[in-house]
């Protein structure tokens, strides 16, 4: 078992509950929960106040998901773990100086990542000295000249590796790309590069645009639904009561996952109890439990169906696209029998699932970490573009390729310049409104900062929000990387793993939350985020900051850019003191944001060009969409491996953990658990409970991490899933999607061992 000083979470010795798995998600449970988080965190009219504010037009988005707000709002625009993120961060509990006397960095590691997030709100700037086992306060202008000292001695800008988080406001992320690329390098790794990079790169060549192509009203005028690779009850609820409309409206739902996810069974808007409406709405009409791995085979024999049947729309396939003979000669070496046994799924429901594709106007696919975390992420995504353009869902209401986010302003950031790859006529439209000129050498992602990180390649790594420790793969090989930077800094809202694992030098910056006030001298400020379909708002804090030491992202920045820049082309401090200013110069920098600072205060904000949405138009070489072609990915297993998923538990939001029960799944108490097929169990003589470690394998190398405990689950025989952070260590660094270069979280061969040890737990319930 690794030592928690190599950065992983620590053992959770904690009893296991099990109870029955929840048949309907929301309602009165989901209700009670949003609440008591809620009261216990910020009190109840604090509660009150914050929660009626959250997705509303005067108010703040949610700091949660980047699911997109409807036009016509009621007075309740949040789902569960939307009200846990905003209680998160409007906590009243504070990690202050004192705290961090009373704590040292070593007995931190030992605690667990729900432990240290429950202490509260960071209240004031730190730094950890060479040596030194404690935190100490530090003045802002001294952690300034220290971070612009560090950022001067590097002999080369590419020694610095600046990542953004995905809840980072567009104006802020805009400054710090101006600012890194004034520097001298594109080192602008972000949390995309983990999640939807794959989606970016399989639509990006395909239909000519990196994102996806649907409004929110599309949902209510499809005819079929599909959503792959994804869990919207746990990871995305307020997509449930999008899902529930379209359903109502006749729209069909498919659910393609290796897990029976409660929230695509049924589900009840809390809401509606008030309304004394007692019925909750099944949501899915079929749910497809592919294997791991096997969604490429799947959607290759729902193809093949269509194309044998003649299922197709020939007019938009001759006017629009380009390739579909090489699909067709594709798919004549097609085998129904690898296709059965590479996706688990009979033929006869691969066929059903045709028919009704086949059957289809108006076809929604959308898809997260399942399809982008695979070996294959890139391919397989495309599959599911073949399939839409097949029939012509393009460009058509009710129709679309729906990437669902995972971050509120993850695609945000990108758009306005967090990319480490940008395209030359992306930094050409930069340099005429920023007035200087842009590094052009591609810069690090995540996976190649890391690695850049193990070879003494960088000597400051900046981090504006996030937990990149537990986010990232192969945990110990990160802890072992971030230990080798000359000076580490995290801007920060609370406290993570990533502050205790460090360079030799390490500074915390804390910043002002999504929900705070962010008032500068020409008073308060609004900033801007884009939802997954591509719509730009405004979001307003409204409550008091957390400390009148905080400083706002923009702020940090451009003090930042004050102090470290020789030569400094832009006004920092007079485009801090008015957002505005920051986004009239967006508007000159960024294709699309023309009269922005007008549009974004539209009451609904606007929608970012999409030509393939817009105009059926495709910004491709051609001017066409694409059909590819590729070979089925090898899944087979030798007899002793199976195929672990990384995944969420219901009382998580990315690696922020909540608390330790998994309510829709019947998990309590425990989150170092190994969901596993009741066969596979039984077939090795193990019950609930039974005590092993997990082994990964790559490459001929391995990873052990132990004290794990099973639970008999419904999942496809061979596969396994575990929560993250706990089982990132087990994710090979070098495991990574063709093309996409994205971690496969979703696709890890491990080996399964009893540990020495057992525990004694609780019955099931």
């Amino acid at each position: 078992m690794q030592e928690p000083s190599e950065g992983v979470t620590p053992a959770d010795l904690n009893s296991l509950r099990l109870t029955k798995v929840k048949k309907s998600a929301a309602g009165i449970p989901a209700a009670i929960s949003s609440l008591n988080h809620g009261i216990r965190k910020m009190g109840v009219s604090k509660t009150i106040k914050t929660l009626l504010m959250v997705n509303q037009k005067e108010g703040f988005d949610c700091p949660g998901c980047a699911w997109p707000d409807p036009n016509h709002r009621t007075s309740f625009e949040f789902c569960e773990n939307g009200a846990k993120a905003v209680a998160d961060e409007a906590m009243k509990d504070r990690v202050n100086p004192n705290f961090f006397k009373r704590y040292d960095v070593q007995t931190l590691l030992k605690k667990s990542d729900y432990w240290l997030n429950k202490q509260g709100r960071i209240s004031y700037p730190m730094i950890l000295k060479s040596g030194s086992s404690n935190y100490e306060p530090i003045a802002w202008n001294d952690a300034f000249d220290l971070i612009s000292e560090s950022i001067k001695s590097m002999e080369k800008p590419t020694r610095g590796v600046y990542y953004t988080s995905g809840r980072t406001s567009n104006e802020a992320a805009f400054l710090y790309q101006a600012l890194v690329r004034s520097l001298g390098t594109n080192n602008l790794p972000d949390c995309s590069n983990m999640c939807h990079e794959s989606s970016g790169k399989a639509l990006g060549s395909t239909i000519g645009i990196g994102k996806g192509t649907v409004h929110l009203e599309d949902f209510n005028k499809s005819d079929l639904i599909i959503v792959v690779g994804q869990n919207p009850g746990t990871n995305h609820p307020r997509m449930l009561t999008a899902l529930r409309d379209a359903k109502r409206n006749g729209s069909k739902i498919v659910n393609i996952n290796p897990l029976p996810e409660t929230g695509l069974s049924r589900f009840k808007h809390p809401q509606e109890y008030m309304e004394l409406d007692l019925t909750s709405t099944q949501l899915s009409d079929m749910h497809l439990q592919v294997k791991i791995g096997g969604d490429a085979a799947l959607f290759q024999g729902v193809i093949k169906h269509l194309l044998d049947t003649n299922k197709f729309d020939n007019n938009f396939i001759a006017k629009y696209t380009i390739q579909f003979d090489q699909l067709k000669l594709h798919m004549d070496g097609f085998s129904w029998k690898q296709a059965i046994q590479d996706s688990g799924i009979s033929k006869e429901e691969i066929i059903a699932f045709a028919d009704m594709c086949g059957s289809s106007n108006a076809t929604i696919a959308c898809w997260a970490m399942g399809l982008t975390q695979q070996p294959n992420g890139v391919s397989v995504i495309q599959e599911v573009v073949n399939l839409l353009l097949l029939g012509g869902h393009v460009g058509r209401q009710g129709a679309g390729f729906c990437p669902v986010r995972g971050h509120s302003n993850v695609q945000g950031d990108r758009t306005v310049g967090i990319w480490e790859a940008p395209t030359d006529s992306f930094l050409d439209k930069m340099e005429q409104g920023l007035g200087f000129n842009m590094p052009r050498e591609h810069g690090y992602d995540v996976v190649n900062a890391i690695r850049a990180m193990k070879d003494r390649k960088v000597g400051v790594f900046f981090c504006m929000g996030g937990n990149f420790l537990s986010a990232t793969p192969d945990t110990h090989a990160t802890a072992k990387g971030l230990r080798t930077v000359d000076l580490t800094i995290q801007v920060s809202t609370k406290l993570n793993r990533s502050h205790l694992v460090t360079g030799k030098t390490a500074l915390i910056l804390p910043c002002l939350g999504r929900t705070e006030r962010d008032v500068q001298s020409s008073g308060n400020q609004f900033v801007t985020v884009e939802n997954s379909m591509g719509v730009v708002h405004t979001s307003t804090g409204t409550l008091k900051p957390a400390s009148p030491t905080l400083l706002s992202e923009p702020d940090i920045v451009a003090r930042l850019a004050q102090a470290s820049l020789k030569t400094l082309h832009l006004d920092w401090k007079g485009l801090v003191g008015n957002y505005d200013g920051i986004r009239d110069l967006m508007e000159k920098s960024l294709h699309g944001f023309d009269e922005y600072n007008a549009r974004v205060r539209q009451e609904n904000g606007f929608a970012l060009p999409n030509p393939p949405r817009d105009t059926r138009s495709f910004a491709t070489k051609d001017g066409k969409a694409h059909f590819t072609v590729h070979p089925l990915p090898d899944v087979s297993l030798d007899e002793d491996k199976y195929v672990m998923m990384t995944i969420r538990s219901h009382d998580q939001y990315n690696t922020t953990i909540y608390d330790v029960h998994d309510r829709y799944r019947g998990i309590h108490g425990n989150r170092r658990v190994v969901m596993m097929n009741a066969s596979d169990m039984a077939e090795r003589g193990w019950k609930n409970r039974h005590v092993v470690q997990l082994t990964s394998h790559f490459q001929g190398e391995t990873r052990t991490s132990g004290q794990w405990q099973l639970v008999a689950y419904d999942i496809p025989r061979g596969n396994i899933a575990t929560y993250f952070p706990e089982s990132n260590s087990l994710v090979p660094l070098n495991s990574t999607a063709a093309e996409s270069n994205t971690p496969t979280s979703k696709w890890v061969i491990v080996s399964i061992d009893s540990h020495h040890t057992q525990h004694s737990g609780h019955e099931e319930e």
